[in-house]
């Protein structure tokens, strides 16, 4: 199992008011699985996946990954997982405009001090550039890409670093049909062949049906749908 959550609770305070946007939702992601979060707006399903990403924190419950209990690492440990073990996407491609689609694609190897570690890693984003059809366009600026380009260059960073764990906010959100369809399936491939997990969040049943199980978030909790 690569991911296990346990009674996480989630409530945010504004302006002296306390909304409760989780509450006990517990969840178990399987090596290699992919799994589809549904619900309506504003049911908590990005914050969810926040915490499952480690971007944000539960205020109850316990976060496992790779059957080690999470609540008590510190920034930076939870920040090398973040990097080499999960891989994100999301409604926006967060590319930035100023570098190439190469040099976006790299971007989470700053940190990374080993120039063996970053050539094979420049290998590596030619080839999966190479397997979305964007091999040509690797010196290309993001300007220069159309939506579906942008959001598969935004798949491959998130692959870049092997990760075991991809998680995809609302990814298809703001493409045209077809290339929401690409985007599926290739989110699909990389489940199947690379052995990945992904879970994603998303208002599209089409994209959800894709996806090997479905969850729905409700103000009841979770529900295998």
């Amino acid at each position: 199992m690569i991911l296990e959550l346990n009674n996480i609770s989630k409530t945010y305070q504004n302006s002296g008011v306390s909304r409760e946007v989780l509450n006990n939702i517990s969840l178990q992601i399987n090596n290699a699985e992919s799994i589809a979060i549904v619900g309506p707006s504003g049911s908590g399903k990005s914050t969810l996946l926040n915490i499952m990403g480690l971007l944000d924190n539960a205020n109850s419950g316990i976060v496992k990954f790779n059957g080690e209990e999470l609540n008590n690492y510190n920034e930076n440990q939870l920040a090398e997982i973040r990097n080499k073990k999960i891989g994100f996407v999301f409604q926006s491609h967060h590319l930035l405009p100023q570098l190439s689609l190469l040099e976006n694609v790299l971007l989470p190897l700053i940190p990374e001090k080993d120039k063996k570690v970053k050539d094979e890693a420049t290998k590596r984003a030619f080839d999966l550039l190479e397997k979305v059809g964007l091999a040509d366009k690797s010196k290309q600026f993001p300007g220069q890409l159309s939506g579906g380009e942008s959001q598969r260059t935004a798949v491959v960073r998130a692959l870049i670093n092997n990760p075991e764990l991809i998680l995809a906010d609302e990814p298809t959100g703001s493409l045209d049909q077809e290339s929401a369809n690409q985007l599926g399936d290739l989110l699909c491939q990389i489940n199947k062949e690379n052995k990945i997990a992904v879970v994603v969040v998303t208002h599209s049943l089409e994209l959800a049906n894709k996806m090997n199980k479905i969850y729905r978030l409700t103000n009841e909790g979770l529900e295998n749908n």
